[in-house]
C-alpha cells in the first residue's frame, strides 16, 4: 500500500490511501522516484538538466 495525495481547492496536498478522489480522478504518488547508483542514463539526465538550466545550483538563491 502506497501513500497517495490529491490537491484541494487551495492547491494543498491531502494525503490518502485511496486510489481515486471523490471526483473520480486518480490520486498521485506521494513518494519520490527511486534512485539507482547503477543508472546508465544519469549522465544524459544531468546534461539535459544543465542545458535546460533546471539544476538547483543554477537557480537564484531564495530571499530570506
Amino acid at each position: 500500500m502506497f501513500l497517495l495525495y490529491d490537491l484541494n481547492e487551495q492547491g494543498e496536498q491531502i494525503h490518502t490511501l485511496k486510489k481515486f478522489d471523490p471526483n473520480g480522478e486518480q490520486t498521485l504518488l506521494a513518494h519520490p522516484a527511486r534512485f539507482s547508483p547503477d543508472d546508465k542514463y544519469s549522465q544524459h539526465w544531468m546534461t539535459i538538466k544543465r542545458h535546460s538550466k533546471v539544476l538547483r545550483t543554477q537557480q537564484p538563491l531564495p530571499i530570506l
